[in-house]
């Protein structure tokens, strides 16, 4: 016991308390605040991806464009049995002309629900990966002028923009962490200039340069530990507050990024994660700069 508090106040001798205990937390309440944000965004992303993947895949839409109404409305109905034959779809369904009027109403206003006008025949298909080629065979069969697309076609700017999102996640992720390890470096570097003197006694009492490392990674780790478990709650709650501004939106892009347990997991172990790499980073700091190697 007598040796664990007198251990203790050599550690605070060594780095000083108060004031430069608390800039080492406040830096690192930041560094831990930002990278939170930062992986709650990659994780978003991430879980958005796959769930946009998931969506999309082989959903496709048949299109018929016959200015003919009496001849449209024959193929269309030959076109849903065709490719409701095809194997691999699992669902067919023709959007009928109330709908279509009302994806039009922004453009054509009330003129769309007007029968004389040329209106499109689209159908909706679920099917396998896989399928497309056959759909649209079978497609063409029926009606040589008819189109088949992918909805995953149509999205990938927006898979491609979620993608490019994520990336720039991890790499803020990183960024923030070389920028710790170098925060704690620099505060190794100052501890040991501060109490060279304290140092060298320690030197002459028989102390080792690892247990000089251990003194100094210990009181740094600590500070760590305090301003990135304050940090990391301040941006959960703040993360948790985008949540439910998500969810409120009803986008299913935007819902899908909903962080699952696993993913608060991860970022509660955030704050374990930068004190272990500012306690390594100031371990070989402090054995570099004395002349010793692990």
């Amino acid at each position: 016991m007598n040796g664990f508090r007198h251990r203790a106040a050599i550690d605070l001798r060594l780095l000083g308390e108060g004031q430069r205990g608390w800039v080492m937390a406040g830096i690192m309440g930041i560094m831990l605040f930002l990278t939170v944000l930062a992986g709650a965004l990659g994780l978003g992303v991430a879980r958005s991806a796959i769930g946009l993947d998931r969506q999309l895949a082989g959903q496709l839409t048949v299109q018929l464009v016959e200015p003919d109404a009496g001849l449209r409305d024959v193929r269309a109905k030959a076109l849903v049995a065709a490719v409701a034959k095809v194997p691999g779809v699992t669902r067919v369904r023709e959007a009928d002309r109330a709908e279509l009027a009302a994806l039009l109403k922004p453009w054509l206003g009330d003129v769309g629900l007007d029968p004389e006008l040329p209106m499109p025949v689209l159908i909706d298909v679920t099917a396998t990966e896989g399928s497309t080629a056959q759909v649209s065979a079978a497609a063409r069969r029926v009606a040589p002028q008819a189109r088949v697309d992918s909805s995953a076609r149509w999205l990938s700017p927006v898979r491609g923009l979620l993608g490019a999102l994520g990336l720039v996640a991890i790499g803020l992720v990183l960024v923030i962490a070389a920028a710790t390890a170098g925060v704690a470096l620099l505060v190794a570097r100052a501890g040991l200039d501060t109490h060279r003197d304290t140092i060298d006694v320690l030197h002459m009492l028989g102390s080792t340069d690892l247990q000089v490392a251990r003194l100094l990674q210990r009181r740094i780790a600590r500070d760590t530990l305090l301003g990135g478990a304050i940090g990391t709650l301040a941006a959960l709650a703040l993360v948790a507050l985008f949540q439910t501004k998500l969810a409120l939106t009803g986008s299913e892009v935007l819902g899908g990024a909903t962080l699952a347990p696993v993913d608060w997991t991860l970022l509660l172990l955030l704050p374990i994660g930068f004190a272990l790499l500012a306690t390594v980073a100031t371990r070989l700091t402090v054995l570099h700069t004395l002349g010793r190697k692990l």
